[in-house]
């Protein structure tokens, strides 16, 4: 078991506290006012652990990459870095302005010292450095092509939606992740923002969108659909946020979403409690208005968190509907492998808690040759114009890049 050392309210978390750690994951949960960060490896483990009650023997966190599906769908066997689950070292939770150590006894002492450090009063360094020469991997032309092969297997009837993503690269063997994420966080103001660590490999995701958040037999989804830019004119701003809420295609998308994830948790939820709370809500963020929509369940008898992860994984709002033909046909228009993009990161917490977001608004980094890559997407329906769709994948990556002081 372990203990919990209420610290108080803080000052701000001085980042470069984390540059000595091999292994962390940061997670906001903004609608809660809530961040988790998990510190060190304590075990690897195959699969969480819950008792009768659904709630989490420990702390354990998920790194969940979008090819995890191939065992999901397929029965080819899981590889090692599909699904990564582990039982952190030290625990760093923030409720509102107080924040709280989980750690077991023999490392109390360790942790407050660990502590002490993190909240030392130091400023964060500014992100510094030229901005980087990003290189798309799909060119416009190419892309519209493929949307144009997609839009005809949605005329002959094969699906109805398509999530179509492309990513940029670019090499930076002196890029910080620690002042980059200090700076995306405090830019972009991402609801469900995550930064990761395993060895060499970073990502830095400022994700505006809830995969399952959980508590206690209650699990709610939030498929996002639908993208607007932001303008410093509040007239202007106003407009784009009731064009996006009113938008036929866009709502479209964002109900095909839903129905592909009401149909998932139908999967794992008691009788009758499978229900759509918020229908096309639109979400404001510093530089992106959003469609999203809440469907809530209660799991039945015998199910666990971990049994609806996989009956609702990949998200309805990265793959498409019909959901495995979606995925088939990403497979073929897509240049790579999607990897950590479209996944999740995320917690389940011995208080019956847990939240899982989507991998998306994401640079991923290798420190160890220096590439970074940074993927967008969009929905192809059969409302979609391919020039629209390519301009929202450059919508959301300058909404990354731009927070990133890398414009």
């Amino acid at each position: 078991m372990r203990n919990t050392i209420d610290l108080g309210e803080v000052p701000a978390f001085n980042w470069s506290v984390l540059r000595g750690e091999e292994h962390f994951l940061y997670r906001r949960i903004g609608d809660q006012d809530r961040v988790v960060l998990s510190i060190g490896v304590k075990e690897h483990v195959a699969l969480p652990v819950f008792d009768a009650t659904g709630k989490s023997l420990d702390w354990t966190c998920g790194a969940l990459r979008y090819e995890w599906k191939d065992a999901l769908f397929n029965g080819v066997a899981v590889e090692e870095d599909q699904v990564q689950w582990w039982i952190p070292n030290m625990v760093l939770e923030w409720i509102g302005k107080k924040a709280f150590m989980h750690v077991h006894p023999k490392e109390a002492e360790q942790a407050r010292e660990w502590a002490e450090a993190a909240f030392r009063h130091q400023p964060n360094e500014p992100t510094t450095g030229a901005p980087l020469e990003w290189e798309q991997h799909t060119t416009k032309a190419a892309y519209i092509e493929h949307v144009r092969r997609l839009l005809d297997h949605i005329k002959r009837g094969d699906i109805y939606e398509v999530n179509y993503c492309t990513t940029r690269t670019t090499n930076a063997p002196d890029f910080d992740p620690f002042t980059a994420f200090a700076t995306l966080l405090s830019r972009s103001q991402a609801p469900f923002a995550a930064f990761y660590r395993t060895g060499d490999r970073f990502a830095l995701c400022a994700s505006p969108e809830r995969y399952l958040a959980f508590n206690g037999r209650r699990v709610i989804g939030e498929p996002m659909k639908g993208t607007r830019p932001r303008y410093a004119d509040p007239e202007v701003d106003r407009r784009a946020a009731a064009e996006l809420a009113a938008d036929p295609k866009e709502r479209s998308e964002n109900i095909m979403a839903l129905d592909v994830m009401r149909h998932d948790l139908s999967r794992i939820a008691a009788s009758r409690s499978v229900r759509v709370e918020e229908l096309c809500a639109v979400r404001s963020y510093p530089r992106v208005h959003q469609l999203v929509s809440t469907v809530s369940a209660e799991m039945r008898a015998g199910v666990s968190p971990l049994d609806v992860l996989r009956a609702s994984f990949p998200m309805a709002s990265m793959t498409g509907a019909p959901k495995i033909r979606a995925m088939e046909l990403i497979q073929e228009a897509e240049d790579r492998p999607r990897g950590s993009f479209s996944g999740s990161l995320g917690f389940f917490a011995p208080d019956g808690t847990g939240d899982f977001n989507v991998v998306i608004r994401t640079v991923l980094f290798d420190a160890k040759n220096g590439s970074l890559s940074l993927t967008t997407g969009s929905a192809v329906t059969a409302q979609c114009d391919a020039e629209s769709e390519y301009e929202e994948c450059q919508v959301k990556a300058r909404s990354v890049i731009e927070a990133l002081h890398h414009a």
